[in-house]
């Protein structure tokens, strides 16, 4: 298919609610969120983020991410009307960037357990528990859909810094907290 547009923050589409939809209806959407997503080296993208109002997102993190080197692998997994429920109140601090926010991380408060129930690009249901730190890629880009960007979630403002801060200063300690979440819950 093809690679899209980011819409970066400020853009309208960003803000809006996407609308539920068949499936069969986005195939071509899907491709280019794939491609898109794997040309920017993301972890994930939803539909409005190329400006489509729809309730798309595709999540994957490969092997040797450079944007994102710590994360544990997760398989392409296309969500179409994803629902995302916590299941537990504990939370992590996670310190998340987004390709529609360039430059720029922030702490997120993220449930380390969560319930993601949705339809498969071919229409088939599935019902997931995602734990630990792929909870919160889950997280994320599921706000997507009703307009919610990371920075939204930032409780402390001090926490956000551009990519060159967080590598020098904030990025050890992250992985140190990030690996042993990973060591709990492999994933």
């Amino acid at each position: 298919m093809s690679v899209r547009e980011i819409l970066q923050i400020g853009h309208p589409a960003l803000r809006e609610t996407a609308q539920p939809v068949d499936p069969a209806s986005v195939q071509d959407v899907i491709e280019d969120l794939i491609d898109t997503m794997r040309a920017a080296n993301g972890a994930g993208l939803a539909a409005n983020q190329i400006g489509v109002p729809v309730q798309v997102c595709v999540i994957e993190v490969r092997a040797g991410n450079p944007r994102y080197p710590y994360k544990p692998e997760i398989p392409l997994t296309v969500l179409v009307n994803p629902e995302v429920e916590a299941l537990t109140t504990e939370t992590f601090a996670n310190y998340e960037g987004c390709l529609s926010v360039p430059g720029l991380r922030g702490v997120v408060d993220r449930a380390v357990e969560v319930r993601v129930r949705a339809l498969s690009r071919n229409g088939g249901e599935s019902d997931t528990i995602v734990r630990g730190l792929s909870a919160g890629t889950f997280q994320h880009e599921t706000d997507h859909l009703h307009g919610t960007l990371f920075i939204d979630r930032v409780t402390d403002t001090h926490t956000l810094c551009t990519w060159a801060e967080f590598h020098a200063r904030h990025e050890s300690a992250f992985v140190d907290r990030v690996q042993t979440l990973v060591q709990r819950f492999g994933s």
